[in-house]
């Protein structure tokens, strides 16, 4: 679980960020007979990234590769900003918050990441996170590390985690009980 102590800076968060491979699915690569590279998606973590829209958190992918299904996955979630094939994730995350950002700080983005390139975003925004079945490296300087793995579950408990900050998680859950 990620330390309650990161509440107070969770709580400040208006832009999550999202790695895909390694964190939005397990890391692994199938490819179909035409060569394009197939990807399995965790249906808990997308319904966490569209609980966090709707609680006023802005959603953005930054990932290294391209995929028409990892396009499509966004799409399908309301993702706001989707960047592809970008290796160097902290110019893309500089870039993204220069055009899109609308006065957002570093202070108020929180970034999930599992592997080297994540890490210089990880450690310069208000939360960084990472997954258990991450780089050793990315582990040992990331703020927050969370229980479950990537690809299953790992960036659910990143968005509830947001949420309780924020103190909307209770009444957004309690809202399926109706």
């Amino acid at each position: 679980m990620i330390s309650s102590s990161l509440q107070s800076v969770a709580a400040r968060i208006r832009l999550a960020v999202f790695d895909v491979d390694g964190v939005l699915t397990d890391g692994k690569l199938l490819f179909g007979e035409h060569g394009e590279s197939l990807k399995i998606f965790n249906t808990l973590d997308g319904h966490g990234l569209k609980m966090l829209k709707q609680s006023g958190v802005k959603t953005a992918i930054i990932t290294g590769r391209r995929s028409v299904f990892v396009e499509k996955r966004a799409s399908d979630l309301g993702v706001d900003i989707f960047y592809q094939g970008r290796e160097d994730k902290f110019v893309a995350l500089k870039e993204l918050l220069q055009e899109e950002g609308q006065g957002l700080s570093l202070d108020e983005v929180a970034y999930i990441g599992d592997d080297l390139p994540d890490l210089p975003a990880i450690r310069q925004v208000g939360f960084g996170c990472t997954v258990p079945n991450g780089h050793y490296y990315v582990r040992e300087h990331s703020p927050a590390i969370t229980t479950n793995r990537g690809g299953e579950g790992a960036a659910r408990e990143f968005c509830d985690f947001i949420l309780k900050a924020k103190g909307k998680l209770d009444d957004m859950l309690s809202s399926y009980l109706k």
